[in-house]
């Protein structure tokens, strides 16, 4: 039996990509595709959708993964900008309904093995920073990604180790983002996909772990991958990682 899958976001670049990607997979099949202007909850009842993949725009990506999951239909959501409060009232949603869902800050395996090495390399490397750069397209910043990364890297470094030198910002935001466990500095320019860089510092010496989205196709392994996952799943997971 194939799983039953609807693509909400499916005219946006993501979304178009994980159509084809679906589409070229024989355990999946595409019974849906919506975008603004459509019902979703409707959709999802006539085309029976099991699983539905979500590739919108943050301000719309919290609305819609609560009726994604008051329909009754898996959520794999990819789109950015969720709060910390967001992502656990989602969890609690689909707990009462022992239901699975995934939302995934980046769905490239290797954007998932970085943020992976790169904690594992705080607990001896603390001194951390991360870059990250995304198209001029983007609507949030800092990044799902980054964000992810940065609060994997708190988790596991020994210590918040202070600045040898309190720098004083001339102009606000220069030394990055510091709401987070280290800092995130965000970058968007046309010419790119995804990029983050993970700079850590130590004693007379410096280690550097990069991954490159060079084209949307990149996501669609872990897309599918949890298309696949997540309809064996009874909670939502937050991050690839629990996939893998």
């Amino acid at each position: 039996m194939k799983i039953q899958v609807l693509v909400n976001g499916a005219k946006g670049k993501m979304g178009a990509e994980t159509v084809n990607a679906v589409l070229g997979d024989p355990a999946l099949s595409l019974v849906g595709q919506t975008d603004l202007g459509d019902d979703l909850k409707v959709a999802i009842r006539d085309f029976g959708a099991q699983v539905v993949v979500d590739f919108t725009h943050p301000s719309s990506a919290f609305a819609n993964a609560e009726l994604i999951i008051g329909a009754g239909a898996h959520p794999v959501i990819g789109t950015t900008g969720f709060t910390t409060e967001q992502i656990a009232s989602l969890q609690g949603q689909c707990m009462a309904k022992g239901l699975g869902g995934v939302i995934a800050p980046n769905f490239a395996i290797g954007a998932v093995l970085m943020m992976r090495f790169a904690a594992e390399a705080a607990k001896h490397l603390p001194h951390v920073e991360i870059i990250e750069i995304h198209h001029d397209g983007k609507a949030d910043a800092p990044s799902g990604t980054a964000i992810k990364t940065a609060e994997l890297i708190g988790a596991a470094r020994p210590f918040t180790p202070k600045p040898k030198v309190a720098s004083k910002e001339l102009s606000p935001g220069a030394l990055g983002a510091r709401g987070y466990p280290v800092p995130i500095h965000s970058v968007r320019l046309p010419g790119h996909v995804a990029h983050q860089e993970v700079i850590l510092g130590g004693m007379g010496e410096s280690l550097r772990l990069r991954h490159d989205s060079i084209s949307r196709e990149s996501f669609m392994p872990g897309v599918i991958l949890s298309i696949k996952k997540v309809v064996q799943l009874d909670c939502l997971v937050y991050g690839l990682e629990h996939l893998l």
